[in-house]
């Protein structure tokens, strides 16, 4: 069965060495285990989304809960799935510096990635609307 998770963190270490060390390890993993998404950075926050088999989200969804480099982990949507919406990626990214800006502020209060301050689908239809705007780099 498959299924999809959306969850918020902060980061403990917002240098770019450590988000990129995140990515890294999260596509060695991933791509073994099956899960694919994508992940969107910025002002400290990461958002991030998660598909592949129940057992295999689970486990990878509380490894990140136990993970010191993240704070504030927050679960914000879970659904069983009939298809992947983030198929091609094993961890895609999304580099909010080079967004039209417009994008945020079409989902919330203010041009910034805030998922705390919004629903979980709306934070799903952020990821989806940067997809379709070719924002996600970083396939496979």
């Amino acid at each position: 069965m498959l299924v999809r998770l959306l969850y918020a963190s902060r980061a403990v270490d917002t240098s770019s060495a450590a988000v990129e060390d995140i990515l890294a390890q999260s596509r060695q993993h991933n791509a073994a285990c099956g899960i694919t998404g994508v992940l969107c950075y910025g002002g400290g926050v990461f958002l991030q989304a998660i598909e592949g088999g129940r057992s295999a989200v689970s486990e990878l969804y509380g490894h990140i809960q136990r993970d010191p480099r993240h704070k504030d982990v927050e679960l914000l949507y879970f659904d069983e799935i009939e298809e992947r919406r983030f198929s091609g990626w094993t961890m895609g990214q999304v580099n909010l510096g080079k967004i039209n800006q417009s994008i945020l502020l079409k989902y919330s209060e203010k041009p910034e990635l805030d998922p705390y301050a919004v629903s979980g689908r709306v934070s799903l239809a952020l990821l989806q609307d940067l997809m379709a705007t070719a924002a996600v780099i970083g396939r496979g």
